[in-house]
């Protein structure tokens, strides 16, 4: 037992150390209002979309909140100053930010650190790509179905940042304690549990599943697999040291993570995307800004797992 907890804590130190240093930075980059200043993005792209004047404002909003938001949006269709067409591509574009804020958040200061910089980098970049991809559909269907109307103008101030350094990294640490333990205890308990069940010949004994063969998947990686679909900070905790052990390729964790994502889109959608939007906008808008963010998050991914299993 003391072998094994020796070997999860040198697999796991020095990959926390680097998790903090990145939540660290990550928080003093929003307290300094760095992410702020990311919304001079907004106007170029709602004008190239022919979206209302009212999207750059919720745009600038949605980097400190999503939800409050969309709630602008829904304000202006209940006046009906927008339609369903605009409310949805409003909705997508509003998605944006939290995509650009969680690649300084949890991408680069979590998933990196965890999977290496092969894999880690290649997710991430997936990341980015998707929402690429509904940036590029928002412009394209706000091109082809809308006319270009303008919305009424909100004026929106940005909080005050901490200037004092002191106060700031106080702050920073206090805001900070939370997910970096979290993560923490995943990390170390799922390490314990795959060092564990690999020295007990677990994975040896799931050569026969058939979805291994039918996706080209190793036995090893078939329960970060089906952790992932649950819980992505698990399962990606899982692959990190299988990934550093060698029992996984780099193209065999990636083609776990795409599989695993089209899984665990779906279920995220229906557990925390569907009551958000529907509570907002309404069942039949709501559900349709849904169905479209998944799919095409989903279909990133599927055309990603199939070059993997070409590849591979």
């Amino acid at each position: 037992m003391l072998d094994l907890l020796l070997r999860a804590l040198e697999t796991t130190i020095p990959v926390l150390v680097t998790v903090f240093l990145g939540l660290f930075l990550a928080g003093m980059l929003m307290e300094l209002g760095v992410l702020d200043r990311l919304s001079v993005l907004s106007k170029p792209l709602v004008s190239m979309a022919n979206l209302p004047s009212i999207s750059a404002s919720s745009f600038l909003v949605s980097l400190g909140s999503a939800v409050a938001a969309n709630s602008m949006i829904a304000e202006f269709k209940m006046r009906g100053a927008i339609d369903d067409r605009e409310t949805v591509l409003c909705a997508m574009m509003n998605s944006i930010p939290v995509y650009i804020r969680e690649i300084f958040t949890y991408q680069i200061p979590v998933v990196v650190p965890l999977l290496g910089p092969v894999v880690g980098l290649f997710y991430a970049g997936v990341f980015i790509i998707t929402a690429i991809v509904k940036v590029l559909m928002v412009i394209i269907l706000g091109r082809l179905i809308l006319r270009g109307r303008n919305g009424a103008e909100i004026s929106w101030e940005a909080p005050r940042r901490n200037i004092n350094s002191l106060d700031a990294t106080l702050k920073i640490l206090r805001t900070q304690i939370r997910p970096f333990a979290r993560i923490s205890i995943t990390y170390m308990a799922m390490t314990l549990l795959v060092l564990s069940l690999n020295d007990h010949g677990f994975f040896d004994k799931l050569s026969v599943l058939p979805i291994a063969q039918t996706f080209g998947i190793s036995p090893e990686a078939l329960v970060p697999l089906t952790t992932y679909v649950a819980s992505p900070l698990i399962g990606l905790s899982m692959l990190s040291p299988m990934i550093q052990s060698g029992s996984l390729t780099e193209i065999q964790a990636a083609t776990v993570l795409m599989l695993g994502s089209m899984f665990m889109l779906p279920i995220f959608a229906m557990k925390s995307m569907v009551p958000n939007y529907t509570a907002i906008f309404g069942p039949r808008v709501g559900l349709m800004i849904v169905a479209i963010s998944t799919g095409l998050s989903v279909m990133v991914r599927a055309v990603f797992l199939l070059a993997l299993l070409w590849i591979g």
